[in-house]
Parts: C-alpha cells; structure tokens; sequence
C-alpha cells in the first residue's frame, strides 16, 4: 500500500508522534467554490485545525499518488487547473493509476483518510439519495462508503439540494449512526434545520470519541456523521433556501444535467439565487466543522 502514499513532512511527523489529524476532502476546493475563494477557504480551514490542537491533512490524487496533505503549490494546482477531475470510490484507482490530477469527494477522501490512519474527517455536507431518487436510482457513493470504512465525517447534514429524508432512512439500513452535536435535530447544510431527527444527541467532543472508540473496538465496521450544524448567526431560513432549490432542480432538469454534474450546477445556481449569501454560509459551517472535527481527533487521542 505505501507505494500508492506520499505524506508531507508535517503528516509524517504527526503519525510518527500519534497526533490528532483531520482530513480535508478536495473537492471542494476544484468543484464546490469559485477561485480565489477556494484556495482562502482552504488555507484558513487548515490554520482553524492546527490552532484546535490537530493537524490538517488535505487528500488529493496527483502524479499516481494519493497526496496525504498538501503544499502550497499542490494546494494551489486544485483550486486553479480547470481539468482536475472528480474522484469517487469508483474512480479511485483509475485517476491513480492513469497519472491524472484528482479531487476527492467524501467517499474517496474517506478511503485515502482510512489507508493512513486517519480517523476524523471534515467537510461541509455529504452527498445522498437525489430528489427522485425512487426514479433515478441517483444514490451518493458517499453513504455505502460511510457503511464500510472507519472514518468519522463531521458535516451540517446532507447537501439540502438532496432527499435528506431517504438519506437518513438509506443510513439507518446500513448502520451508520448520525450523531447530533448538541443538536436534536439533523441540520439542512445552509440550515440549521430539516424536519428529521437524529440518532442520538452528544454534547461533548469527548463524549462522541467515546462512542467512536466504542464501536470500533466492538468491531463494528463503518463510519459514522457527525451532524454539526451552521452557526445560527450564518444561517438561512429553510423555507427561503427550498424555494431556491427548487427553481435550480427544475432548471437542472430542463437543461439535462445529469450525474456527478448535478451538485456542481445546483450549488453554482444557488449561490446566483441568493446573489451570494448560500456561499457565505457554506464558508461558515465548513470553518465551523474544521473546527469540530479538530476538537473531536484530539478527543479521540486521549
């Protein structure tokens, strides 16, 4: 395996020294934002980690390599060359392989995050069953990998462009525990709230450590969500956020995008929409979740 793994000095150090580590998806910065934005949010999620006390380790696909962190001019290859490609599950070994430049999305993050020994992850939502799922079988390769691999994701819920209801049902027949921290309710993404539930509520970055802890010694393979919503002072209402939805699906539809460029269109057509504000907040919940996601690996170390 270690042939297919490159680390950057500060990774080495803190795997040598069992430090807490955070891994950082990439696809957020080739895919999810505009330029600079993309590279500032990337720069500052990283500094929010190494100040709660972890270290960040981006993970990206470069030079048949899986990039466990990254430096600045790697970081700044994904945020600026227009042909990095989107890399799930099923891409992985093909991006490797082939020599391209990949950008992982949170079941491929997961996967590299779990081939180096990283146990806590942070991102902004994770993908999940699409509206008309039922129809079109359009299910996020994200949720099978959070059935299988032992990566803890802390998010704001799923994406609201998606079916959060079947999400949540498709991750309960699979196993994978949603965890509301210090909330009851399982947040929307730009909101802090959906209408559902979650499993149970922890408090305390310790208190999800310890569950984590417990279910992997039991041999209880999977990961698990940690549901983080969006500070109340960079929330949207929910109803103002649906109504943009779903004029973006209906345009969606009728312009046939389809496949790994649905989310990229909606997220794209939204921040138009909202001339803007769905940006901001999607800047404020992913700082907020490096910043959980920080707390909770140190946890997980003592």
């Amino acid at each position: 395996m270690s042939q297919y793994l490159t680390y950057t000095e500060e990774i080495k150090d803190a795997l040598a020294n069992n430090k807490p580590i955070v891994a950082l998806e990439t696809t957020i910065i080739s895919h999810g934002m505009p330029y600079p934005q993309n590279i500032e949010m990337a720069r500052k999620v990283e500094q929010i980690i190494r100040d709660n006390g972890a270290v960040p380790a981006t993970i990206g696909i470069m030079d048949g390599k899986i990039k466990i962190g990254l430096n600045e001019q790697e970081l700044e290859a994904f945020a600026t060359n227009g042909q990095v490609e989107k890399v799930s599950r099923r891409d992985f070994a093909y991006i490797l392989s082939s020599g391209k430049i990949g950008a992982t999305t949170v079941a491929a993050t997961m996967i590299g995050a779990s081939l180096a020994g990283i146990e806590v992850f942070a991102t902004g939502g994770i993908g999940g069953v699409h509206r008309e799922g039922e129809n079109s079988m359009d299910v996020s390769a994200d949720l099978t990998e959070l059935a299988q691999t032992n990566v803890a994701v802390v998010c704001a819920g799923v994406k609201s462009i998606l079916d959060i209801g079947r999400t949540l049902e498709y991750l309960e027949t699979h196993g994978v525990p949603v965890v509301g921290y210090k909330t009851d309710e399982f947040p929307s993404f730009y909101s802090r709230e959906s209408g559902y539930g979650v499993d149970f509520r922890l408090d305390d970055a310790a208190d999800v450590a310890s569950m984590l802890r417990t279910k992997w010694d039991l041999g209880l393979k999977g990961g698990a969500v940690i549901a983080n919503p969006v500070p109340e002072v960079s929330a949207m209402e929910q109803s103002d956020i649906e109504t943009y939805i779903k004029q973006a699906l209906n345009e969606a539809k009728e312009q046939q995008v389809t496949g790994k460029k649905v989310t990229p269109f909606l997220l794209a057509r939204i921040k138009q929409l909202t001339d803007g504000r769905s940006l901001d907040t999607n800047l404020a919940l992913v700082y907020h979740n490096a910043q959980t996601a920080a707390q909770l690996a140190v946890a997980l170390k003592k």
